[in-house]
């Protein structure tokens, strides 16, 4: 880890698009001032760490939730069908 000593109004930058200035101190609080591009997210690591975690449980998807569906779609198929849900190949 680099660490770095900045007093009020000082700046950090990171890569050439991104600018990390000291705001504020006062006690054991700093306030920073961060100057990134749209595209570049910044987040607070409490909130990034509950973003990646919410993430995670989202694309966990449960077996038991995949039986369901898998016995859903066997109800929609008629005997006899090929491809696509609910529609035939051969002309009408």
């Amino acid at each position: 880890m680099l660490v770095l000593s900045r007093q009020r109004d000082e700046t950090i930058m990171i890569g050439d698009n991104v600018e990390i200035t000291v705001v504020d101190i006062r006690g054991d609080k700093v306030r920073l001032g961060i100057t990134a591009p749209r595209e570049v997210p910044v987040h607070r690591k409490e909130v990034y760490d509950a973003i990646k975690h919410e993430n995670a449980d989202a694309s966990q998807v449960q077996i038991d939730d995949l039986s369901v569906m898998n016995n859903k779609v066997k109800h929609l198929r008629r005997p006899g069908d090929e491809g696509a849900l609910g529609r035939r190949d051969d002309p009408a």
